[in-house]
């Protein structure tokens, strides 16, 4: 089935413009709203899988709306697709529960791609934001690593990987491991650290730091 996305944005040819490329793409939107008033009201009535949003939106704005939107159930992933790049805005989207973000410069292609990785559980960042977003969050992390449930050598190599952004597939292919075996260490990882979905796990990794170590093989 054709993923359903929700397109907030104030600027009527901007959101147009989305809408157009989405459609094209063979995605269906099922929603379009200017605020954060008409988006939730909206989401509420439709359901959709995810929620392109621009952080500069009338109230609520773009991060309270991503709150909010957290809120239902189930709840959209949300995308934000915004002009800035502002380390404040870009850490507080994510805070607020957005699984990606994107600056209004990137390309159809690069959209259309997030906004099918995302609506799979996958973290997406235009480049050079990833990096902020796991090293700050590595930073601002209160809880002390020595306290972490004992991982295995493996599930912590997985959960690094993880944090930095790669899906199952590409794990799988990175380690030389079947898809199903890449699966299987996510979800004992999850019952450890007693986590619902990767999303969780995500943030997980990124407060305990386990994205610190450099990447050899990239």
């Amino acid at each position: 089935m054709s993923l359903r996305v929700m397109v907030v944005d104030d600027h009527p040819m901007w959101r147009d413009a989305v809408e157009r490329d989405l459609v094209a793409a063979g995605l269906t939107v099922v929603a379009s709203a200017a605020n954060g008033t008409e988006a939730l009201a909206r989401a509420k009535a439709t359901l959709p899988d995810v929620a392109v949003v621009d952080l500069q939106i009338p109230a609520p704005n773009g991060v309270e709306l991503t709150g909010q939107l957290m809120g239902l159930s189930p709840p959209p992933r949300v995308l934000i697709l915004s002009a800035s790049g502002e380390h404040d805005d870009v850490l507080q989207a994510v805070k607020a529960g957005a699984l990606g973000y994107l600056v209004k410069s990137a390309s159809s292609q690069e959209l259309i791609e997030a906004v099918h990785r995302v609506a799979a559980g996958d973290s997406v960042f235009t480049p050079g934001l990833a990096g902020l977003v796991l090293g700050e969050y590595r930073r601002l992390s209160e809880t002390p690593t020595e306290d972490s449930p004992l991982l295995t050598e493996r599930e912590t190599e997985i959960l690094r990987l993880v944090a930095k952004g790669l899906t199952y597939r590409q794990i799988a292919n990175r380690l030389v491991l079947s898809h199903r075996t890449v699966q299987n260490h996510v979800q004992n990882t999850l019952r450890k650290l007693q986590l619902h979905n990767k999303v969780g796990l995500v943030r997980y990794a990124i407060e305990q730091g386990f994205d610190d170590v450099p990447d050899t093989m990239a």
